[in-house]
């Protein structure tokens, strides 16, 4: 039994002595209900979608009250005034707008001369749980208008509701195509550069590095670059093998433009993750530290980047998280380059943020690596 004893012991002396570890089996626990519980609510809200009104008479007056209420109530919609059909569109392609509702200038006059008055509603259906979303409310709004406007029994003239899927229709599965191609880059970062690292440390062999010329930047500079060839190869194999799996043929869809803005948004999701790994595991020295910190880490950037849910139906406080979450912007840009076709225009603000947000995070973690014992 003393023996027993000993090896219990001595395991115990271990896990307090590593205050990190403690700490962060309090606080992940905790930090999953909250994010977890926060990213995947029941209803969607602030749903934004644009409201082109061509017409100002009684019944578009009427509507658009319809429609204001339904964002003050329930708040499943952010309704946007905007005066140019052409500039909506392109904010729904660019991934702005969730759905557009354009109300043409002869709406008004339509339903009192009791003629067919057509409201159109066009969706991003490549969000479909969004898209349907707006498309229920939407409807439930305009059918309880239709009764103000007209009899039941004048069925010919009752206003109606147009309703356009602006891409080709997309399965939800199908949709989490850019998540899956994020876990596969979180994953690889997570296994090449910095675990090689604290691997290096943990079975003595980094002491080598003290014996050569190299200097801290040639050190992480080589394990990013090595890290960056090797997650570039595995995205891409889980892209092109999860696309077939749910029978979205890329051939067909990937021209070299878009291939080429692809390949970049990969390049810096990859910089982005392996800056923010070596930033906070550069000075970890047991695995045991990366499999505790790297599961929390997947948590906390995975869903909050709107791969699952939509990030506008988030709090407040996580839609701001998201905001500085690179894998938001990832996963942004992969949707609109694979099921919009979207170019430059669709996805710069996503490429700038990475850019910026890799530069930074690289420097600062070849700053705080320590080259030393």
């Amino acid at each position: 039994m003393s023996r027993f004893f000993a090896v219990v012991e001595r395991d115990l002396r271990k896990f307090v002595r590593n205050p990190l570890v403690m700490l962060v089996s309090i606080i992940m626990p905790i930090l999953y209900l909250i994010i977890l519980g926060n990213s995947f609510q029941g209803e969607l809200k602030n749903l934004p979608v644009a409201l082109v009104k061509m017409d100002r008479g009684p019944y578009a007056e009427k509507m658009e009250r319809r429609l204001r209420s339904l964002e003050a109530g329930p708040g499943k919609i952010a309704l946007y005034d905007v005066s140019d059909q052409g500039f909506a569109m392109k904010g729904l392609k660019n991934g702005l707008f969730k759905a557009v509702i354009v109300v043409p200038p002869d709406f008004s006059r339509d339903v009192l001369h009791k003629k067919t008055a057509e409201i159109g509603l066009f969706l991003d259906n490549t969000d479909p749980i969004s898209s349907e979303a707006v498309r229920g409310a939407i409807t439930l709004a305009f059918s309880d208008m239709e009764g103000e406007f007209i009899p039941v029994r004048e069925e010919r003239s009752r206003p109606r509701l147009r309703e356009v899927e602006v891409y080709k229709k997309i399965d939800y599965d199908q949709t989490l195509i850019p998540g899956v191609v994020i876990m596969a880059i979180f994953l690889g970062a997570m296994t090449t550069g910095v675990f090689n690292t604290v691997m290096d440390k943990f079975l003595g062999t980094d002491e080598s590095y003290l014996l050569t010329p190299l200097r801290k930047i040639d050190i992480v500079m080589g394990l990013l670059t090595s890290g960056l060839f090797i997650t570039t190869i595995l995205a891409f194999l889980v892209l092109f093998i999860s696309s077939l799996i749910l029978g979205i043929y890329l051939w067909g869809i990937l021209t070299p433009r878009t291939l080429f803005y692809l390949f970049i948004v990969v390049i810096l999701s990859i910089l982005c993750l392996q800056g923010i790994l070596f930033l906070i595991l550069g000075r970890a020295d047991h695995p045991r530290i990366v499999g505790v910190l790297g599961g929390f880490l997947n948590v906390i950037l995975f869903f909050p980047s709107g791969a699952i849910y939509p990030v506008e139906s988030f709090p407040r406080w996580l839609r701001l998280f998201a905001r500085i979450n690179p894998e938001t912007y990832s996963v942004h840009a992969l949707r609109a380059i694979l099921f919009k076709g979207a170019g430059l225009a669709a996805v710069k603000w996503d490429l700038a943020f990475l850019l910026v947000f890799a530069a930074i995070a690289v420097a600062v973690a070849t700053a705080v690596f320590k080259r030393e014992l």
